[in-house]
């Protein structure tokens, strides 16, 4: 089979990097979301079943498929959303299902009519290059204020990827992780205490729909979704050169999330961060061949899905330093491309540095992130300079 040819162990770790990330990073939040809508401890668990299904499903077969690499996450600002109104309006995991399924409608809605791809489509390359550096940029920031507390720890990983980039550029980011968990283990800083050995179990919670969790919970969810997730996650295609195809992959998203709703899924989406790290040279020197990662990553969320307690403890088990540090170490490469492209047309140059820095900021006006608010700023900075200029 073709796929085991164009395999590699830099796509496997890129894949693994990117489950490590995107788990570890923001899983506490989801957890917070459903303890705010009143949910189980099986309720909790059947989210990570819901969840790992979906982005593995959603993330292996396109990318099989394609022969591309796509990659769906959850939606990491929806889950925040969640988590506020969930308190705020009281509302249960009935009403919450409904409200989830509501705002995968008008997912599929926005890919079945192609209005989105279309768009985005209108957003000029050096924006959306800015907008790309500016989030993943906001991430690997954290990479080295994470030494404030973990001098040692950031130390060595900043000093064995410097070696290793130099010595086996290839293979820099699985040198670093390698070395990274064995000195933490060494300090016995892995934690065991949130292991719960058993295997996930999904849990149907039946929907119902209301008008107000569909104004408080759905509306909002899907705001920031596609705002704060699937707008830099098309963003990562493009700055990237991967030509896909938007519409089809955002219809299959919210179809997705409307089957898994009543499990759990509350909202699958394209990833930005995650994506960088497996469509980035990191995963393999060969473009045509980093598909392999997204795929590994893909398992790598079924293999979630599946064991979720025992793998959701073995993941938050590592110390959250290593996690930012191992993230902003691997999208290093992704960072520099995005600012070259972003600034190499002078015309462009000040609204790509504006989108830049807008989105870098991470303000949140009316509970909408800052890469929306970066796009806008950017192309209303464009838009100024440019309307009706001569060339």
């Amino acid at each position: 089979m073709s796929f085991f040819k164009d395999l590699s162990l830099s796509a496997v770790t890129a894949g693994c990097v990117a489950v490590l990330v995107g788990f570890t990073s923001s899983v506490a939040i989801v957890f917070q979301a459903a303890q705010a809508l009143g949910a189980s401890p099986d309720q909790i668990t059947s989210w990570v079943w819901a969840l790992g299904w979906g982005m593995g499903l959603c993330s292996l077969l396109p990318s099989l498929y394609l022969r591309k690499p796509v990659m769906v996450a959850w939606s990491t600002p929806g889950a925040a959303v969640l988590a506020t109104a969930g308190v705020a309006g009281g509302f249960h995991m009935g009403e919450a299902v409904g409200a989830f399924m509501v705002c995968a409608a008008l997912i599929t809605l926005c890919g079945v009519t192609g209005w989105f791809e279309r768009a985005m489509a209108r957003i000029p390359m050096e924006i959306a290059s800015a907008l790309l550096a500016g989030v993943l940029a906001r991430f690997a920031l954290q990479a080295f204020t994470a030494a404030q507390t973990a001098l040692p720890l950031v130390g060595l990983m900043l000093g064995s990827f410097l070696v290793a980039r130099r010595v086996v550029p290839r293979y820099a980011v699985p040198v670093t992780l390698a070395l990274a968990i064995a000195f933490v283990a060494a300090q016995g800083q892995l934690s065991g205490a949130a292991l719960r050995w058993e295997l996930a179990t999904p849990v149907w919670t039946s929907p119902q729909f209301s008008l107000a969790a569909t104004v408080s919970l759905a509306l909002p969810l899907f705001v920031v979704t596609m705002a704060s997730q699937n707008l830099p996650g098309v963003a990562v295609m493009r700055a990237t050169g991967y030509a896909l195809p938007v519409s089809r992959l955002l219809t299959m998203t919210g179809v997705a999330t409307l089957l898994l709703a009543p499990f759990g899924a509350f909202a699958l989406n394209f990833s930005a961060i995650t994506a960088a790290i497996c469509m980035g040279a990191e995963a393999h020197e060969d473009r045509s061949r980093r598909y392999t990662a997204a795929v590994s990553c893909g398992l790598l969320y079924i293999v979630v899905g599946v064991f979720g307690a025992v793998i959701t403890g073995l993941l938050t088990a590592f110390p959250r330093e290593l996690v930012v540090a191992i993230a902003g170490l691997a999208l290093l490469g992704a960072i520099g491309s995005g600012l070259a492209d972003a600034l190499q047309n002078a015309s462009h140059r000040e609204a790509a540095l504006i989108t830049f820095l807008v989105t870098l900021s991470n303000v949140v006006v009316a509970g909408i992130g800052s890469a929306f608010w970066g796009v806008l700023a950017g192309s209303l900075a464009l838009f100024v300079q440019q309307y009706r200029r001569s060339s």
